[in-house]
């Protein structure tokens, strides 16, 4: 009990710490985001949110070590492994779909380093 005034802060410096990412997330309610144009995704919106950067992942490493094309869901349902022609088609407008929820979770996902956006790729074709 004699130390406790040297024991005390470090402690609860460390629990703060500790704690952090618990009471620091994103706040509010999640952003309205546009519905997309088809009739029903890969996979069910719920799993989407959660792993739809897994399943991304997944796909290129099959499409480009396996030349495995075809996904196949849970459903038995079957979709060509592309951001690009199955993702986009349906989400076509990444500022309101893709930047509201990455922006609101602080994610910098790099898809479109290689991809081109729909709507810039409509742009160039303009000119």
């Amino acid at each position: 009990m004699y130390n406790l005034k040297w024991i005390l802060p470090p402690f609860l410096a460390f629990l703060a710490i500790l704690t952090y990412p618990l009471w620091s997330g994103p706040k509010g309610a999640m952003p309205e985001l546009a519905k997309p144009k088809g009739e029903a995704c890969v996979e069910s919106a719920t799993w989407m949110r959660a792993n739809h950067m897994q399943l991304l992942d997944h796909w290129r490493e099959e499409v480009v070590r396996n030349q495995s094309r075809v996904y196949v869901n849970q459903a038995g349902q079957r979709f060509e492994k592309s951001l690009t022609k199955t993702c986009l088609s349906c989400h076509n407008n990444k500022q309101e779909f893709c930047d509201r929820c990455h922006n609101y979770t602080s994610v910098k996902p790099y898809c479109f380093e290689c991809h081109v956006d729909p709507k810039l790729s409509e742009v160039s074709h303009v000119q």
